[in-house]
């Protein structure tokens, strides 16, 4: 065996092998595949309202960035979110219009934030939000509210199997 064989075969028998992942248990530093393009998990948000807890992991290719939300409700919920600009105050109001799409008020609340990689600054954190759909559902708006600013991001459901999870880490 030459030198590098015994290199490189004693790290690969040291270190086990990552654990399987699925969306809701996706780490910083694993790769999505979405829509044939991979993008880094590079920031991770988790929010509790009580006992219920749901996440945000923020997706990096090249400077695009992207949010895929997951939460288990009665069934596995799965969407993906970009930032826009969109001129929203406090108090929330009942709807909002954006691109020719009319959102309607669904929910809103406040939770506690877990925060990890770029979003670790977070960490601590409680944000109120708010959540609009439009009137099929196929579309949606989600406001959060950090400090005096409000975040708007407009977004889309998704199916697990339109994903890809590559292990980064242990």
């Amino acid at each position: 065996m030459g030198l590098f064989s015994k290199i490189f075969s004693k790290n690969k028998q040291n270190q086990p092998a990552p654990k399987e992942r699925d969306v809701l248990t996706i780490k910083v530093g694993d790769i999505i595949t979405y829509d044939l393009v991979d993008y880094e998990v590079v920031g991770k948000i988790t929010y509790r309202s009580g006992n219920y807890e749901w996440y945000s992991y923020q997706l990096l290719e090249g400077r695009n960035t992207v949010w895929l939300a997951a939460e288990m409700d009665d069934e596995l919920e799965l969407g993906i979110y970009k930032k826009v600009t969109l001129p929203v105050s406090k108090p929330f109001p009942k709807e909002l219009s954006h691109d020719g799409n009319t959102y309607y008020f669904d929910e809103s609340g406040t939770a506690r934030i877990i925060g990890e990689g770029r979003s670790a600054n977070l960490q601590g954190s409680e944000v109120e939000y708010a959540e609009y759909a439009d009137e099929d559902e196929e579309n949606f708006i989600s406001l959060e509210v950090w400090g005096s600013e409000v975040e708007v991001s407009v977004g889309y459901p998704i199916e697990s199997y339109e994903i890809k999870i590559m292990a980064g880490s242990l």
